[in-house]
């Protein structure tokens, strides 16, 4: 990726999501609204995907208490989504959008394709309510992330949003000290 996706508009895009045992369409507007963790894995019916998808499955409710709602995205198609969701203790538990790229294009948008596979990096990203991306991690494929750190990293993108002046700084929790950036902090940090 040669620019950032930091505070751009995520592109148009059409896709079809397996969720609560229906076949939906998710498109760029459907993010619209509400804060979104959009994230994605490289394939179904393999190894660290199912612990990370039932990861944020056990966070779910916690998600949906900050009115987030999250959208996992693999290449794989959403039939194949569902045929993993029916025969998956683990994805069985899943209760958000799992959301299918076949041609790539969501994936692509992105930029977390590895085109030489046809599967994506495990990319997260946390889009505001004016579909606009607020942050951008990419992990290689070997590397699993945790719900609880992501869970963090949308309040405090919350909290940054509705407090203008204010910045959270490292291992911030909600209810911690912000900062509020000014000439009188320059070299006190």
């Amino acid at each position: 990726m040669s620019t950032s996706l930091i505070n751009t508009a995520v592109k148009p895009f059409k896709a079809t999501a397996y969720h609560d045992g229906q076949f939906v369409d998710i498109t760029d507007e459907t993010l619209r609204g509400h804060w979104s963790v959009i994230v994605f894995y490289p394939a179904d019916f393999t190894f660290v995907c199912p612990t990370e998808l039932g990861d944020l499955a056990e966070h779910y409710e916690q998600f949906k208490k900050l009115g987030a709602e999250i959208y996992s995205v693999s290449t794989d198609t959403h039939f194949a989504h569902k045929a993993w969701h029916d025969t998956s203790d683990t994805i069985r538990k899943i209760r958000y959008p799992m959301v299918g790229d076949p041609t790539g294009a969501l994936t692509r948008n992105f930029g977390v394709m590895i085109e030489d596979e046809g599967l994506a990096l495990r990319g997260s990203f946390v889009v505001n309510p004016e579909g606009i991306i607020k942050l951008c991690e990419i992990h290689d494929n070997g590397i699993g992330r945790d719900a609880s750190e992501m869970l963090r990293k949308l309040k405090a993108a919350q909290y940054v949003a509705t407090h203008p002046g204010e910045v959270c700084p490292a291992k911030w929790r909600e209810g911690d000290q912000t900062l509020a950036p000014s000439l009188d902090l320059v070299g006190r940090i």
